[in-house]
């Protein structure tokens, strides 16, 4: 049977009793100062992981305004893109009329160029004719009138003129 329920246990003479009573008062302020560092180390660690729990909350706010941010610009660059995309069309669009101006311009240009030659290589090719022409008209010409004046008796003024006739029809 255990000692502290026997009656000269309580007996304030006992030596016992003053153990107990030492060890009771030992536990008493053990357990009052361990509370005390307990509950000193439990608020640090409830203080850490409450100064962790605001930087994570900060960070996440820093986190959002940062994706609010990226999908603004983001946004903004796909904006940017199709304005750049639909300009680029337009560009296409007006340099393929301006080359097809151009090069319309350009085939009347050298139709106007090539109508020009023609009607220059026509002119040179009437005045070769009209010179072969005269040529031949003179030639004949000479020889008819030297078949009549061989027949005839010759006279040094027409002959000087006919020689001179070639040259007057050219």
């Amino acid at each position: 049977m255990p000692a502290f329920l026997e009656v000269h246990f309580w007996d304030l003479k006992n030596p016992e009793f003053w153990v107990g009573v030492g060890l009771l008062m030992f536990f008493g302020v053990v357990w009052w100062k361990a509370r005390a560092m307990i509950a000193g180390m439990l608020d640090a660690k409830a203080t850490t992981i409450q100064t962790d729990l605001d930087e994570a909350a900060r960070l996440r706010a820093e986190a959002e305004a940062m994706l609010a941010d990226i999908r603004a610009q983001r946004t903004e660059a796909e904006r940017h893109a199709a304005e750049m995309l639909s300009a680029a069309e337009a560009d296409a669009v007006r340099l393929a009329a301006e080359a097809k101006i151009k090069l319309e311009e350009q085939i009347a240009r050298r139709a106007a160029l090539a109508e020009r030659k023609i009607a220059s290589a026509e002119a040179e090719a009437a005045a070769d004719v009209k010179a072969v022409a005269a040529d031949l008209a003179s030639q004949a010409a000479e020889q008819i009138l030297a078949t009549r004046l061989a027949s005839a008796t010759t006279d040094p003024q027409v002959d000087a003129a006919i020689a001179t006739m070639a040259a007057r029809l050219q």
